[in-house]
């Protein structure tokens, strides 16, 4: 009986502890090293981009289909629509990274990008934009939406 009760026990906790691994992979980053060495570089574009003083407002609508729509209107400091940047998008769920989800982006109208991803489960996402130009990633914001 004593054998069976320990045999059970670390049969339910190897289970547990693969199931655990398995669900929740449990890092933000792959190596923390890198990330660190790359900070710097975040803080200047991060002040490079509140210098430039640009003006992005992003929608997300959803679908009935279960899809999601966002659109961005992106204007400079001075108010007028900027055309021509390269704008991607990513639905991100804040508690599983492999459910993250591409949102294609393009350019709609004058300073008007629109994309849309299918297959959006209801719940909490961040909706991550960039905007390149040049290469060069000019705009970064993270944003937590709630979709129903």
């Amino acid at each position: 009986m004593l054998v069976a009760f320990f045999g059970l026990v670390i049969g339910v906790n190897v289970t547990m502890m693969k199931l655990a691994i398995a669900t929740l992979p449990g890092t933000e980053v792959d190596s923390a090293y890198s990330a660190s060495l790359a900070y710097e570089k975040e803080i200047m574009a991060a002040r490079e981009q509140a210098a430039r003083k640009w003006q992005v407002e992003a929608r997300i609508q959803r679908q009935g289909d279960g899809g999601a729509v966002v659109q961005l209107e992106a204007r400079d400091a001075n108010g007028r629509p900027m055309t021509g940047l390269t704008f991607k998008g990513t639905l991100e769920r804040p508690i599983d990274k492999r459910a993250d989800l591409p949102v294609e982006l393009s350019e709609v109208g004058i300073g008007i990008y629109r994309g849309s991803a299918s297959a959006v489960a209801p719940g909490q996402w961040d909706l991550v934009i960039e905007a390149d130009a040049r290469g060069q990633r000019m705009f970064q914001s993270r944003n937590r939406v709630i979709l129903n």
